[in-house]
């Protein structure tokens, strides 16, 4: 199973507490302290190999270039229209994206272009499903300049999620499927689009990111 790069410090952390666990399990005279100890150290390290994974992922045949995938796996829990004064300053359609702890939580370049607007917001840690977690969380606006549209998403913290990971800068040229960064421990992630964009998705729907496309721009 191969691990996200973004998350080998936590990996390398957990290694070491869950050597310490089985080392004093090894020690201690007590058998029932002993089952739990052992047990405690293969959950954590199951959990964290597991939240940390990172597959491979195949962008769909013959996908054309006002296509917008998902940029991350999780549910479609939103989909609406908005005023969109940072990026795009239109009227505009919003999908939103909630991941679970459970989910892989990679996050991936939803179109290519160039990336023409970045902010970090600190903010609350709401829980992520709370309709208000897209203005009151910490996140990361990201605005991506296609070939004749503009796209805006967001990266936003929850309530478990404390650590935005996100490698990019405003004047990088992207593709769409790369990799970017990441949302550490459960979270929500928006995807902005012109207002004349035909969604693909509806709420409820299952997504996975760099695989699923979310909808088409309209020319």
């Amino acid at each position: 199973m191969r691990l996200a790069i973004y998350g080998r410090s936590v990996v390398i952390k957990m290694l070491a507490l869950t050597l310490a666990l089985d080392i004093i399990a090894l020690v201690i005279p007590n058998e029932i302290a002993k089952i739990i100890l052992l047990v405690v150290s293969i959950l954590l390290i199951s959990f964290t190999l597991y939240f940390f994974r990172d597959p491979i992922r195949q962008l769909p045949d013959k996908l054309k270039e006002n296509e917008i995938i998902s940029p991350a796996d999780g549910k479609v829990m939103l989909i609406d229209e908005t005023e969109e004064h940072d990026f795009l300053k239109a009227k505009a359609r919003v999908i939103g994206i909630f991941l679970s702890p459970l989910n892989v939580h990679v996050n991936r370049i939803p179109v290519s272009g160039k990336v023409k607007f970045f902010q970090y917001i600190k903010g609350e840690f709401i829980a992520a499903f709370d309709p208000k977690s897209c203005e009151r969380n910490e996140r990361t606006l990201i605005g991506i300049e296609g070939s004749d549209f503009k796209v805006l998403f967001k990266q936003i913290a929850g309530f478990v999620a404390r650590r935005i990971v996100c490698e990019l800068r405003t004047g990088d040229i992207v593709k769409i499927g790369e990799k970017f960064g990441m949302i550490k421990f459960g979270s929500r992630t928006d995807v902005i689009l012109p207002y004349d964009s035909l969604i693909k998705v509806a709420v409820g729907d299952k997504v996975t990111g760099g695989e699923t496309i979310l909808a088409e721009v309209l020319k």
